[in-house]
Parts: structure tokens; sequence; C-alpha cells
């Protein structure tokens, strides 16, 4: 859609979902490192790569509570960026990035050094044979990615299966010829001590890259409630014990000080199957077999690690902290193309510049995904103490706190075991993320994590450090969102204009959103097909509200949503967008006519995600505002927002509070008084009415003003029930324009039901 933001298609099962994540662990890091690891710790690496897999493990646990709580391109970017804040979603948005660019380097040229075991490629200028398979492998798998996550997850999974029935016939061959006394033929279980084990699952780590990959997709995923889980913590599990049992055979059958350090598979298949006594031209075919295993294998890590940095890239320009040109979408294959040839593009240049050093792509690959995991665990910490509204997961971690405490510590400590090269090579990264916020990003980023959020509302019982931190590094940008559904182009523009005037007063934007409501019989994803209509009244409503937005100077975004509820998805929106404020129009039907913003439902499970302004428009003007007032949170949202017109475009202010006789006259003018001065309201006109009968006197001052701003009614569900209130009254009673102000508070059940304020 033209100037509209736009989501990704959701058309990727559980199975192309769980392939994504073991066609990305089961690459380039089990049919090499090995034998590299084994170098380093001896037979004892196969404890190595548990190790390995129980750090991955903890982490997955987090990945899925996390991914079904919020299924968004990004993944653990996307978490980190909304809980932190978006200092630290640069930094795991470049880490996350990068680090898989190092990890789709390191595969490609896994990729290319077993392709020329078949083909025989020429040296073109700086660049050898290998490295000139991996430049092809990864311009094929850019390719394949751009094509869409459809196309890829039916590769990915053909891949996969493929490629485990080959491990299996190798896996049998092996056991058959399997070896103890190979296993401690030169030195024992651990020649270099038990303490070699932790440094080398440093190194074999980036072997369990894929599980946290599946989330980057978690919004193109089907039933990611369902799937998401079983994908994630499945193939972590998988993939640790096909590891287990592929090196157990490897330095079973090969001694570990001559296990090869570029091809140990197909080195261990070749005595396995010798030594089981077969024909030397089946044991050549094995060996080729196995040698087409680790292309397969490769060639899934690349590809898979690929779609998976394309949507980072297009999560972290999603929220502008990179350029959003990023988030174009083909219009024929609906990916983020851009997103994908700057990361096909990074990829190359990586395999050009550090084609003969896989140690450090794949530890650099591998330091860079681990402050990210460290990260994403405090994330969830984050969102759990915030309790905030739209954190629903459908899977939660078990031992909740200790499971992502535990990850995250995992995660740095494992961190200390790598070499310095890399460890500083990514400190580096982290350091021009950093840089990269304060440079751009600050200025262009309009979300403040929740973090920041919590330290500068409490900062008189938070350290002064941490608010003096959390200031520092608070976006430029409007934080402040007045978000207005659309519906109505008659009452388009005068709702444009309150909330342009709320935006600017606060330095924020107005987030223009058109629903548009689909039948329940008609599926989203069919009656998204008819894009072009819906385009077309989007585009011609939304244009209007951009022009009269500019009037008033305030940015505007403009959004189309395809939904089967239009007014509960208002208040999804307004959760999912961050709203500060919703500015919307009334309607008879729904329930503030009952003097509330919530459905009836809704005001006795859930609290309204922001502050509502629900506007009775009768040819809106705001010259003259009247604000009835007893006290209350709503009363306060009143104040707040006829001080904005006040003091924006010059609006005169009466203030009215009702009293029973004229002998309570003196007390409700000491109450009103008092109550304008604490709310910057002195200036204003105090009226004080005598009869006792609120509607009435409101009723009467009315008929000299052009618009009412009245708070919603505090009475209890029931109550209302009973008897019609006061705010409906009074809607139907005045001939100015009614303007209901509703504050999010939290109420007791009982207050739901039966509060007779």
């Amino acid at each position: 859609m033209s100037d509209n933001n736009q989501e990704l298609a959701k058309d990727l099962g559980l199975l192309s979902a769980m392939t994504i994540g073991i066609g990305t662990m089961i690459g380039a890091g089990i049919f090499v490192l090995p034998g590299v690891a084994a170098q380093e710790a001896g037979p004892i690496v196969v404890v190595s790569f548990v190790v390995g897999g129980l750090v991955a493990l903890v982490n997955a646990f987090s990945v899925a509570e996390l991914g079904t709580a919020m299924p968004k391109a990004g993944g653990a970017y996307y978490w980190i960026n909304r809980a932190l804040g978006p200092v630290f979603g640069s930094i795991a948005g470049m880490g996350d990035w990068m680090g898989l660019a190092f990890a789709s380097a390191f595969y490609c040229i896994g990729f290319g050094g077993y392709l020329t075991t078949f083909v025989p490629l020429p040296t073109v200028f700086f660049l050898n044979e290998v490295q000139l398979g991996a430049l092809l492998a990864g311009a094929t798998f850019v390719g394949v990615n751009y094509i869409g996550a459809k196309e890829t997850g039916g590769v990915q999974s053909v891949i996969v299966l493929v490629l485990l029935g080959i491990l299996a016939v190798f896996s049998i061959g092996g056991f058959l010829t399997f070896d103890y006394a190979t296993l401690i033929s030169d030195g024992g279980l651990a020649p270099f001590g038990s303490s070699a084990i932790l440094p080398a699952t440093a190194l074999v780590f980036v072997s369990f890259l894929g599980y946290a990959k599946i989330a980057t997709v978690a919004e193109e995923l089907k039933n990611p409630g369902r799937n998401l889980p079983i994908a994630v913590i499945g193939s972590v599990a998988i993939v640790t014990v096909i590891y287990a049992v592929l090196v157990t055979v490897m330095v079973g059958v090969v001694p570990w000080p001559e296990l090869s350090l570029e091809t140990p598979i197909s080195q261990a298949a070749d005595i396995a199957f010798a030594d089981v006594g077969l024909p030397a031209a089946i044991v050549a075919g094995v060996a080729s077999m196995m040698t087409l295993g680790a292309l397969l294998a490769t060639a899934s890590s690349a590809n898979a690690s690929i779609l998976a940095s394309a949507r980072i890239n297009f999560a972290m320009g999603r929220d502008k902290l990179i350029s959003d040109a990023l988030n174009e979408i083909h219009p024929r294959f609906a990916t983020p193309y851009r997103s994908i040839l700057v990361t096909g593009a990074i990829i190359i240049v990586l395999i050009a510049g550090l084609g003969n050093d896989l140690e450090i792509l794949a530890k650099a690959a591998s330091v860079l995904h681990l402050i990210v995991y460290a990260l994403m665990n405090v994330a969830l910490i984050v969102f759990r103490r915030a309790d905030i509204p739209d954190y629903e997961p459908d899977f939660t971690v078990p031992l909740y706190p200790i499971t992502p405490i535990v990850g995250a510590l995992l995660s740095l400590a494992l961190i200390g075991f790598m070499a310095p090269v890399e460890i500083a090579l990514s400190a580096l990264f982290v350091v021009v993320a950093v840089a990269w916020y304060f440079l751009y990003a600050r200025a262009e980023t309009e979300h403040q994590g929740l973090l920041g959020q919590y330290i500068l509302s409490q900062s008189e019982e938070v350290p002064g450090i941490a608010v003096s931190a959390a200031e520092a590094v608070r976006p430029d940008t409007a934080d402040y969102r007045v978000m207005v559904p659309l519906a109505n182009p008659r009452t388009e523009s005068n709702l444009i204009s309150l909330a342009s005037t709320l935006a600017k007063a606060n330095d924020g934007i107005v987030h223009a959103v058109h629903i548009v409501q689909v039948p329940d019989q008609t599926p989203l994803q069919q009656g998204s097909k008819h894009i072009e209509r819906i385009d077309a009244e989007s585009n011609k409503l939304l244009a209007a509200a951009r022009e009269d937005a500019k009037t008033f100077g305030a940015p505007v975004e403009t959004t189309t949503v395809v939904s089967h509820e239009s007014f509960e998805e208002v208040f999804n929106s307004a959760r999912r967008t961050g709203a500060d404020t919703v500015v919307m129009g009334w309607s008879e039907d729904r329930p503030w006519a009952a003097g509330r913003a919530e459905s009836a439902l809704d005001e006795l499970t859930h609290n309204l995600p922001c502050d509502f302004l629900v506007l009775k428009d009768r040819d809106l003007s705001v010259d003259r505002v009247l604000v009835p007032t007893a006290g209350g949170p709503d009363s306060d949202l009143s104040a707040e927002v006829a001080r904005t017109l006040r003091d924006q475009v010059g609006s005169k202010i009466a203030l009215l509070y009702v009293v029973d006789g004229e002998d309570e006259r003196a007390k409700g003018e000491a109450f009103l008084t008092e109550w304008a001065v604490s709310h910057d309201l002195s200036d204003t006109e105090v009226l004080i009415d005598e009869s006792g009968n609120v509607e009435r006197a409101i009723d009467r001052a009315a008929a000299e003003r052009d618009l009412v701003i009245i708070g919603a009614t505090e009475r209890g569900l029931l109550s209302r029930l009973l008897s019609a209130s006061l705010v409906f009254n009074v809607v139907d009673e005045v001939e100015c324009s009614v303007l209901l102000a509703e504050r999010p508070s939290k109420r007791s059940l009982r207050e739901r039901l039966f509060g007779s304020k």
C-alpha cells in the first residue's frame, strides 16, 4: 500500500519453521568444526557440544515465551528494543544482523570448500577457488530469499529431510565400526583436562545459532502460539542429540589427533565403511554422499541465516533505527527485498575479506549472538515486571525468574572463553551500534523502551545515575503518539485537527489508522487479496488526513489494518503502536453511549491501553470550552485537553462545579479554585451552579459554549444498567460538540460492577 506501514504474510507452517532452526544449526559447524575443536579438547569435545546445546536450550525457553507473546519479524531484536529501549535495540539489531551475516559467510565458505571437491573452480583476482564457490552459494541463496519465505521454507524442508537421511546412514555405519580404544587412544577422554570443555564450547557454539532465528520469522508463522515453542525447543533438543551422536562416532572411528580439520565427516565415513568390508566403489559412493550431505548442510545453514538476517534488517527499518526505505515490500514476492539485497552485499564482502579465516567468522558470529541472548533474557524479565496488557504469551518459561537469569549469565560467561580478537571485534560492533544510535537513530526513532519509561516515571525513587542514563539515551523524536481511527470522511477533518493540536503540544506524532472490517467468514489472508480496492479507499481517506495534519504542522503516519473486528481493533492497534492518546468519533451503537470507552466485557477484564477522547461532533469549534468537574482521573485528562486548547489555539475555558444549595457555594468555590490552580487553569472562568442537578447545570452552561469536555462515568456496569449515565444524557441534551475523556485507571471488580460515583 502506498504510504502505509505493511506487514508480512503468514504462510510458514510448523515443518518449515522447524527446518529453519535445524537447517541453520546443522551446517558448517558440525561438518567442519569437530576436527578443529577436537584439537583443543580431545574426545571430551562431545561434552562441549552437549554443553553448547544446554546453553542454547535455556535460552530457547525465553525465545519461546517472547515469541508467542510478540510474534514479530526481528525476533530477539524486536523484544530487546521494546523492553530495553532503542540504544539496546541498536546493539541487539546490529549484533544479530551482523552475527548472522558472519555466520552466513562462514556457512558459504564451508559450502565452497566442499563444492571444490566436486567441481574444479578457478582463482579469480584475489579470490581462491573456495571463496569463488562461496560467492556463488551466497548469490544463489540471496536469490531464493528474494523470491519469498514460502519458497524458502519449501527448499529448506527438502534440504533438511535429505540431510537427516544422509546423516542417519553415516551414524549407522559409524557405530558398526565404533571402537572405544580408538576414542581413548591418545591421552584418554580428556587429554587437555576438563578445563578444555568450555573453550571448545565457545568455539562450537556457532553450531547452535539456528533456534532463535525461527522467532525472526514468527510474524510469518501460522498459529505461532503453538508452532513457535515446538519449533524452537524441539529443534534445539533434536540437534543436540544429533551432534552428540555424530561427534561420538567421529572420535570413535578416527583418532582425535588425526581428525581432519576440513572434512571430518567425510574422513570418518571413508574409514568406517571401508572397515565394514564394503567394496571400494561403494565406499567411494558413500564418501561422495557425505560430501553431498555437507553441501546440503552448509547450503541450508546459509539459506536460513540469510532469511533471518534480512528480517532483522526489516524490523530495524520499521522502527526507524535504520532507513525506513528498507521496509519496502516487493509487489510480487511480498518480501523485504531491499533488506535482503543489503544483507547479501554484506555477506559477499565478508566472504571476500575474511574467507581465509573460518575461525574468526565462526567465533565472531557466536559472540555477537551471545550478547543478544543475554539482553533477550533481561528483556523477558522487564516485560514480566512491567505487566503490560498486551504481553500475554501462550508459553511461559519454567522456573521464572531463574531460567532467564541463568540464560543471561551463561551467555555472558561463554563469551569469556572466546579469543581476544573475536571479543575485540564484537566489542567494536557494539561501539559502532551505540555510535550509530546517537548519530542517526536517536533523531529518527520514536519509541522509548519500557525500562526507560519506568525509570523516568519513578525518578524520585530510582538512583540518580539511572535517571541520568535514561534521559541521556531517550530518543530525540516524539515519544508522544496520538492515534486516530478513521472510518467516516465527513468527521475525519475535525478528529485530525484535534489530534494534531494534542500532538503538536507534546512534540508528538499523529497516527491515522483506517480499520477495514471483513466478515468473520472471510479469512484475513483472503480478504487482503482485495487489497487494490482497500488501497483505493484507504489512500483517499488517509491522504485527506495527511493534508489536515499538515495544516497544524504535526507529523503524521498512516496505516491500513484489515480485521474481523473494527471496534476491538481500535484498542488492539493502540496497544500495538504504543499510542499515548486515541481520538475517535462517537457512534450511538458503541459502548461509550453508556459513558465509557470500553465494551462491557473489556470494562470488567482489562484496563484501557491509553487515554481515550471520543468526540460527538456537532460542527466542532473550540473557541469556548466548558469543563464540568468533580475531581478524579478523568477530570485530570479533561483539564489537560482544555489546557492544550487554551495554549495552542487560544480557547476560552470555563470550569463548572455543581453544588446542592447556596450554603454549599463557598465550599464549591474553594474546591474549584484549588482544582483550577493545581491543573494550571487558574486564569479561566469559574462557574458554580447551586441547583444540585448536574445534567441541567451542564445543559445551561453549554448553551453559550462550543465544546463540552466531560470525564467518563465512574459508575459501575450494573449500576448503569438501571439508569442512563450522566454522559449519555449530557450528549443527548446539549447542542454543542461533546468530548468524552477517559484515562486508564485501576478499579476492583466490585467497583467495575457496582461503583456508584
